[in-house]
């Protein structure tokens, strides 16, 4: 069938935007290319060359001026040339052979100064325009890309520096030191210099659209837009009907990985020398780490009882809010595993999902090997597409003798969670293969009781969510022969994500917000004592708003967000019984009432002067706490996460990629000229130039004109005719239609 009227007309609107944008222009001709200039390939500048600005990385990016002055080799826009990296990746598809070589991209300054762009940001806390980058800078980025081009640049290199981080612009120079500073300067652990930064954020830019479009579906961190809560709604969405679990951990990838196996991971998709060079030498640069005595001297010597106040130096950013902190605390186990390896820095996630990639195709293929449909199921016919209820799509029935055999999987980082429909047996042998291919490619030894197989009904912990399965038996109503209604019992199951409860007293414990685990008692917070009531109960309603927001798709939202919140406030009444010496919780209650919103100090919460002062202005309010009451936490979020889900700025790429193939151009004129209709641009055209002939048909004096009405105009059946031959739309049927519409 077709695709409707309405659809078709805004993809071509779409369509028409998006070629002004990529519109092509002939390459300008350029002179014989410098050293380290990049020359496009002529065929290739033919079909991705663009414009200045475009979408493009064809034409004189870096030549055209003198190869030892930035500002001429600042032409191009660097999100356009990585946007041009975007659309080819995708354009090629997961099945797509190796990358095309990347080194090109490396002799371009302009993603040199979005590279340096992004670590200034990371590096002070601050954004920096382009257009405020010193020259000075933008010669030290230029030396630094010479010095990659060459295979001069080493990582760790703090003797002579390319490039000067921002926050050390008046740092001695290395050779002016003496031999007692230049030793403690390359013995003592720290930060690794600045310029390895931009090369790793650099090597970022150009790997992450490669590996994006080839990674697959199944894996949901390190990657934009695959967040935990992405997670989670997939399991609910696609574990319902799954009886036996597998939960691994390959976290120990994660600490300390094997450089032959990330570079031998890396070269199946990109085979450019440069790059892959780059990325061994940060892999196998060593570290310089501190001597096991100097952690505890150095601890030791800080100690203090009270932790004086920090002075930030100039251009030092702010440290994280109290609040954030905590809520930092509350990080799953498996989102606290984050790759950190030698000097690749930022790329050390990108690269673990490289290794665990192979793990996520070789569980694709055992899906598909265990993939045994049944005609009797609902979950799953000979097409292999549910059949379940659509507005209740974690309602799985369980009756019928047959059942249908199917196998999921998905993976957070380093943990793997793995779903078997049908008998224990499949799931033992499921967990032997497993074990045989990592202790073969990962080198990771694994065994029975690190992967074990747990049944729905026990509880599975993945996310600090608790999968569970409940039986439910709804009342089925069908029409059978004859017209009767019929109505039965029938069984089912439902998938229970929850919060555990458990595990966030637990949390609270480790942040000393308790003590105590059956019956848990709240603990002042001793870390908020100098601040103001107003600013204490502002950022822990900020915390409670974000843990409200955390266990958004959890089937208890309102207790455990209720539990947080009680809590919270308890150990706020605390810290203010010590505060303004009010020696118990319940007079904290009775002056500053149940949310804390009244002022403590000199109880002034308590005169009844304060609420007409506040009622007219003249006192600032202060932020009671939220979600004091069950009624008051939100409802859970049971929105379905449609079936083959993918990211925004995935899907952007995808219709864009669509909108510009000429394939579907074809496709979508072919059916407008089926339907008889016609686009609104011609029909623009045709009204216009219907216009211009009318006025010339029209007698030339002005009391002619003035005579004639428009009916007459439009009663003229000669001029109707005549109108239509001369512009050939003769055999148009879509004419009419398209004026109903308007």
């Amino acid at each position: 069938m077709p695709p409707p009227r309405r659809t078709l007309l805004t993809s071509l609107l779409r369509l028409r935007a998006y070629s002004s944008v990529a519109s092509h222009y002939p390459p300008p001709t350029t002179p014989p290319p410098r050293r380290h200039q990049f020359v496009a390939d002529p065929s290739a500048a033919a079909s991705t060359s663009t414009s200045r600005g475009g979408i493009g990385i064809g034409g004189g990016g870096g030549g055209g001026g003198n190869p030892l002055d930035p500002t001429q080799l600042l032409r191009d826009d660097p999100v356009a040339i990585t946007a041009s990296l975007w659309v080819s990746s995708f354009r090629a598809g997961p099945a797509a052979g190796p990358a095309p070589p990347l080194a090109p991209f490396l002799s371009r300054l302009e993603l040199w100064v979005l590279a340096y762009q992004k670590a200034y940001a990371d590096e002070t806390g601050s954004y920096l325009p382009r257009s405020s980058i010193p020259a000075s800078t933008l010669a030290s980025l230029l030396a630094l890309r010479n010095a990659v081009l060459d295979s001069r640049f080493r990582f760790g290199n703090r003797l002579t520096p390319f490039l000067q981080s921002p926050r050390a612009s008046n740092a001695p120079d290395p050779a002016t030191l003496s031999k007692r500073k230049l030793r403690a300067l390359l013995t003592t652990p720290g930060p690794p210099p600045f310029q390895d930064r931009v090369v790793q954020e650099l090597l970022l830019l150009l790997l992450e659209p490669v590996y994006e479009a080839r990674f697959s579906q199944k894996s949901f961190a390190f990657r934009p837009g695959r967040s935990p809560h992405a997670a989670i709604r997939t399991i609910r969405r696609s574990f319902a009907p799954y009886l036996w679990y597998i939960k691994g951990d390959l976290s120990p990838l994660l600490h300390s990985p094997d450089p032959a196996l990330v570079v031998g991971a890396l070269i199946r998709d990109v085979r450019d020398k440069k790059v892959v060079d780059l990325i061994r030498s940060a892999l196998l640069t060593p570290v310089v780490t501190a001597r096991p005595g100097d952690d505890a001297a150095a601890k030791k010597k800080t100690k203090r009882k009270y932790q004086k106040k920090k002075v930030l130096q100039e251009g030092e950013p702010k440290p994280d809010p109290y609040w954030l902190q905590t809520f930092f605390g509350f990080a799953p186990e498996e989102a606290q595993t984050q790759p950190d390896w030698g000097y690749c820095g930022v790329l050390s996630p990108l690269l673990a999902n490289v290794c665990l990639d192979e793990l996520d195709k070789w569980m694709e293929e055992k899906i598909k090997e265990f993939y045994k449909p049944s005609k009797s199921d609902v979950v799953g016919g000979e097409d292999g597409v549910e059949q379940g209820n659509t507005s209740w799509p974690e309602f799985v029935p369980t009756s019928g003798p047959d059942k249908t055999r199917k196998v999921d999987y998905i993976r957070y980082g380093g943990h793997f969670l793995i779903g078997v429909r049908g008998p224990r047996a499949d799931a033992a042998v499921l967990r032997k293969q497993l074990v045989e291919f990592c202790d073969q490619r990962f080198r990771i030894k694994l065994d029975n009781e690190s992967l074990p197989i747990e049944h729905i009904t026990k509880g599975i912990m993945f996310l600090d969510h608790v999968l569970c399965r409940r039986v439910v038996y709804p009342t089925l109503r069908y029409t059978a022969t004859g017209g009767k209604i019929i109505s039965e019992k029938g069984v089912g199951t439902l998938l229970s994500v929850t919060a555990s409860l458990k595990q966030c007293i637990k949390q609270f414990r480790k942040l000393e917000f308790l003590k105590g685990d059956r019956e848990p008692d709240p603990q002042p917070c001793f870390r908020m004592f100098h601040a103001t009531q107003a600013h204490t109960n502002s950022q822990m309603n900020k915390l409670l708003l974000t843990m409200a927001e955390w266990y958004r798709y959890t089937d208890n939202r309102k207790k455990v967000v209720n539990f947080c919140s009680y809590i919270i406030r308890g150990s706020l009444a605390k810290l203010y019984a010590a505060k303004y010496k009010l020696r118990s919780r319940a007079k904290v209650y009775k002056i500053a009432s149940r949310n804390l919103s009244r002022p403590l100090k000199d109880k002034k919460g308590q005169s009844p002067e304060y609420h007409n002062l506040l009622r007219m202005g003249l006192v600032d309010s202060i932020d009671g706490l939220q979600y004091t009451r069950m009624s008051m936490v939100p409802d859970p979020d049971y929105t379905p996460l449609p079936s083959g889900w993918r990211p925004d700025h995935e899907k952007i790429l995808l219709e864009y990629i669509k909108l510009t193939d000429q394939q579907t151009l074809e496709e979508q004129q072919s059916c407008i000229r089926e339907e008889g209709l016609i686009t609104p641009q011609d029909y623009i055209s045709m009204l216009v130039w219907g216009y211009k002939k009318n006025a010339v048909l029209l007698p030339s004096s002005k009391d002619t004109v003035v005579q004639v009405s428009t009916e007459d105009l439009g009663s003229d059946t000669d001029t109707d005719e005549l109108d239509e031959k001369d512009l050939g739309n003769e055999g148009r049927q879509g004419f009419p239609k398209v004026a109903e519409m308007s």
